[in-house]
């Protein structure tokens, strides 16, 4: 199965509520870089982000890493869900955090 297949098939099964780190992702996917699962998170603006939770990938500082226009719709789309920022617009990992 091709890397970015690899990656959104791991991304579906992250819940509603959590968050898991793009180095998380990386680590157990195997055979990627962190940078790699945010390449593959870009890639998903063709329409398919409505099948692939991108929004629940974010940086390992529990923040959302910026990426213009997205970077106010990752937000949106995690507050909806339930995610909440502290004041330093950090994510706690030990509330949200995925662990599967």
């Amino acid at each position: 199965m091709p890397l970015y297949q690899r990656v959104y098939a791991l991304v579906k099964q992250i819940p509603a509520g959590k968050v898991a780190t793009y180095g998380q992702i990386a680590r157990m996917v195997g055979g990627c870089s962190a940078r790699m699962v945010g390449y593959a998170m870009s890639a998903l603006r063709d329409g398919r982000d409505m099948e692939v939770p991108w929004q629940r990938v974010i940086n390992a500082q529990g923040r959302i890493s910026l990426h213009g226009i997205g970077s106010a719709e990752q937000r949106f789309r995690l507050e909806d869900e339930g995610v909440v920022f502290d004041q330093n617009d950090r994510v706690d990992f030990d509330l949200y955090g995925w662990m599967p």
